[in-house]
């Protein structure tokens, strides 16, 4: 049961547009702050903030500290993720 509880809290993570958009843009140009995302993708940075954190949650977005900013990438999973979605195209 615990497992099946795990894979919906990966499938919610990325069950989203925004969110595949992110991660999409983050296998392109890790490394990128909050503020570099919602200036990428054109959305507000509430929204963004959501979304990443949604993303963080599912274990498909890694954060480090720089300074002042927060650096974000992708996880190995999310790379599944993404190879996973392509094939459904």
């Amino acid at each position: 049961m615990r497992k099946f509880r795990e894979l919906e809290r990966l499938v919610k993570g990325f069950a989203n547009h925004r969110r595949i958009e992110i991660l999409e843009l983050l296998r392109k140009e890790p490394e990128l702050s909050l503020e570099e995302v919602a200036g990428a993708l054109s959305i507000n940075f509430k929204t963004a903030s959501d979304h990443m954190r949604r993303l963080a949650i599912a274990g498909l977005l890694l954060k480090r500290s720089d300074g002042h900013s927060v650096r974000h990438k992708i996880t190995s999973r999310a790379s599944q993720v993404l190879k996973f979605l392509r094939s459904l195209e």
